[in-house]
Order: C-alpha cells, then structure tokens, then sequence
C-alpha cells in the first residue's frame, strides 16, 4: 500500500535569519551598538595600558578592526551604491553613540583623558574629535572598500561597466 501521508510531519522548514544578522541590517542598531562598545572598551583599554606603548597601539588596533568589521557587516548587507547615504549616516549615529557613552563615562568619572579623569567642561572637544576623526575614517573605509569591491568585480568579469551582468551584455 502506497503512503499517502509524509513521514516526516514538518513539510516546511523556516529559515529565519540569526538575530546577529537581523541587527545587522539597521543602520540604527549597528551604529549604537558599535558606538557604546568602541567607547567602553576605549575607556577600559587606556586606563589599564598605562604608559605601556605596545600595548596602547594593540588596543587602538583592536579598536579600529572592530569599527571596521561592523561598518562592513552592515554595509555588506546592501549593493555599493545604497554605500552613499549608508556609511556617512552609519557614521554620524555611531559618533553620536560615542558621544553619548562618553558623557555618561565623564559623569560616573570613568572617561580617560591623558592621565585624568575629563570633566564636563572637557566633553564639548571630545565630541569635535570623536565626530572628526570617526566620520572621516569610516567614509574613507567605505570607500576604499568599494574601490576594492568594484576592482574585484572587474578583474573576476563579474560585471560590465554600467552594471549589467557579462551574459545579458553579450546578448543585448
């Protein structure tokens, strides 16, 4: 006798995106996130490097891989040209995380500036600086990413120079 009914009851099965990979479609999420995790852990890194300089230069590159790793898990959820408005705004809401986690830091005394402690009198030049050198470096990143995606793509054949895959070119 044939069998009607399957064996296995679940016919379907879901796919549903991790929740890591769901965050990382937010420009919003990621960039808080990123913010309030480069700043703690800036605050941390200083105030236990001491003078060590091996050490201050591991931890600022730490810093810097974990940045970049983010600004590109979130840009790698999108096509290069959505990159324009994606990673300067990625940017602007990180720095503004930063900001925000440094002016909580400075008011529990926990935000490092040389060998003191900042108070809030000193805040108004963090945030120049966070602002400054945080949008600057992650536009720069995003575009010299895309400079490597789009050489990438040429020297693989992938696509023509206005976009169309190599077999619709060929054909059209």
């Amino acid at each position: 006798m044939p069998g009607f009914f399957p064996v296995k009851t679940v016919a379907f099965k879901l796919d549903e995106a991790r929740a890591f990979r769901r965050l990382s479609f937010s420009v919003l999420e990621m960039a808080v996130v990123t913010g309030v995790v480069l700043r703690v852990y800036r605050a941390l890194a200083l105030s236990l490097a001491g003078a060590n300089a091996a050490l201050l230069v591991a931890s600022f590159a730490v810093g810097f891989v974990v940045l970049f790793g983010m600004v590109t898990l979130h840009l790698g959820n999108f096509t290069v040209r959505r990159w324009v408005w994606r990673a300067p705004l990625f940017a602007a809401i990180e720095a503004a995380a930063e900001s925000l986690t440094s002016l909580g830091l400075i008011a529990i005394h926990r935000e490092p500036l040389g060998s003191t402690r900042a108070a809030f009198a000193d805040w108004p030049g963090i945030v120049a600086s966070i602002f400054t050198w945080r949008i600057s470096s992650i536009v720069l990143f995003a575009l010299v990413l895309a400079g490597v995606i789009q050489l990438a793509r040429m020297a693989l054949g992938d696509e023509t120079s206005d976009g169309r895959e190599m077999g619709d070119a060929r054909q059209g």
